[in-house]
């Protein structure tokens, strides 16, 4: 996304809302499940578990809804989960991408297909969009945990690329294939994060106005509200005068 900050931002807003909250732990829960079950139940042993577990604690969705999610694991629970990537365009020709986790694809499909054409927008072909977008770890600390030299220069002797600094806090990126050993690294460094994952990072962006930003929303909220999608990413820029009136 463009401007971290004005995606927390978003982000923030509507995690206050109870209904809104329930479906991201249980989005989370079913990443951990996933990941334990396709690898170690052990946090220690399975990078791409220990992200899930610190992005639900980052979220505070509860130490036992997190252990139930990975003895789902052991169950045979998420035997049936495949992993999806749709791409198409939204409002005003925004690159979307959208993931998903579903036991029934064809579901998944005609859901997201149906939902980008109610919304103004378009589902292309795998790839349609992905070109404008760079697969990246990203690490989220506080403002407070130091300033914009501190932190660069913890992130850089990390082994990350880039960090990104304002008043908001500091995002850190680095190569996807990197993430578990920079992540390790920067909380050795700098504490525990506030957030870790794996995004989609807008090579490009689309200029939105307000009317192009409400039209945005209103796409991303009905994709987000679908239990098969765990995450949908924009390639939107927009001023902070038009993100005040969302």
């Amino acid at each position: 996304m463009a401007g971290h900050s004005k995606w927390a931002n978003i982000q923030h807003r509507k995690g206050r809302q109870d209904a809104v909250r329930s479906k991201l732990f249980s989005k989370l829960s079913k990443e951990i499940t996933v990941a334990a079950k396709m690898g170690d139940p052990d946090p220690d042993k399975n990078p791409r578990l220990r992200m899930a577990v610190k992005e639900a604690k980052s979220q505070s969705v509860p130490k036992d809804v997190i252990d139930r999610a990975i003895k789902k694991s052991q169950a045979g629970e998420g035997d049936d989960y495949e992993e999806i990537r749709y791409e198409g365009y939204g409002p005003n020709g925004v690159a979307v991408i959208v993931e998903a986790m579903t036991d029934n694809r064809n579901r998944t499909a005609s859901t997201v297909r149906s939902t980008f054409s109610k919304n103004g927008g378009n589902l292309g072909e795998t790839g349609s969009v992905g070109f404008m977008f760079d697969r990246k770890g990203e690490v989220v600390y506080p403002a407070t945990v130091g300033d914009a030299e501190t932190v660069f220069e913890a992130a850089i002797e990390a082994g990350a690329e880039d960090v990104e600094s304002s008043d908001d806090g500091h995002v850190i990126y680095c190569a996807d294939s990197d993430l578990n050993d920079v992540s390790n690294a920067l909380e050795a460094a700098l504490g525990e994060s506030e957030s870790t994952k794996l995004i989609w990072k807008p090579t490009t962006s689309t200029d939105m106005d307000l009317v192009g930003m409400q039209k945005l929303m209103k796409l991303i909220d009905a994709l987000e509200d679908d239990d098969d999608i765990q995450r949908v990413t924009a390639n939107f820029e927009a001023s902070d005068e038009v993100m005040e009136q969302l």
